[in-house]
């Protein structure tokens, strides 16, 4: 069976984007993490930045992404239609939107990564945003963050909406970086 990885990066204290939904720019863009980043999460970069870049996915961490509608949305504000054209894209959302015919939309992201997980392929990614996460945090195997030296007061939190519980994780990794970025992995406790 697949597994689910929420790889997202955040704020000390637990914010993944600006209360606006903007990503935030107090995360640094640039320090020795990036080489992680490039390197161990190539399948997560944006098919722009791919090329830009001259690198190439090889599909073996994630060959799927579910992110949110907000998550999906600045892409096209810039123009870019199929962010991740080297994945199968499913994006969730509430509400009929017209997408490419590459990309896929679900009102029911739980079910829909319950289906995914039956089929044959690598990771599943969890692009975000809080709102989608909370809503399927029960569905989540493993959790890849990419925690920021900067704390933010209030934005979009890491599980925004779920419902209390003790969901347990067991520390796999942690990864320290000068540029004060820790990647920290994560697998559930089952």
């Amino acid at each position: 069976m697949r597994e689910v990885t929420y790889y997202v990066a955040t704020s000390l204290d637990g914010f993944i984007a600006a209360p606006d939904g903007d990503w935030l720019d107090a995360f640094p863009p640039e320090g020795d993490h990036m080489q992680a980043v490039l390197h161990d999460y190539t399948d997560a970069l944006p098919g722009h930045i791919l090329r830009a870049l001259g690198l190439t996915a090889d599909l073996a961490l994630f060959d799927t992404v579910l992110m949110g509608w907000n998550t999906y949305a600045p892409a096209l504000a810039e123009g870019i239609r199929s962010p991740y054209p080297h994945l199968t894209q499913v994006v969730a959302t509430r509400q009929t939107r017209e997408v490419p015919d590459e990309i896929t939309t679900t009102d029911d992201p739980v079910a829909t990564l319950r289906a995914l997980r039956e089929r044959p392929g690598s990771g599943i990614w969890l692009a975000g945003g809080g709102e989608l996460a909370g809503a399927v945090v029960d569905e989540i195997d493993r959790l890849v963050l990419k925690i920021n030296p900067v704390v933010v007061g209030e934005g979009v939190p890491l599980f925004a909406g779920a419902a209390y519980a003790a969901r347990r994780f067991e520390r796999m990794g942690l990864r320290t970086f000068d540029s004060g970025v820790m990647i920290a992995e994560f697998a559930r406790r089952r």
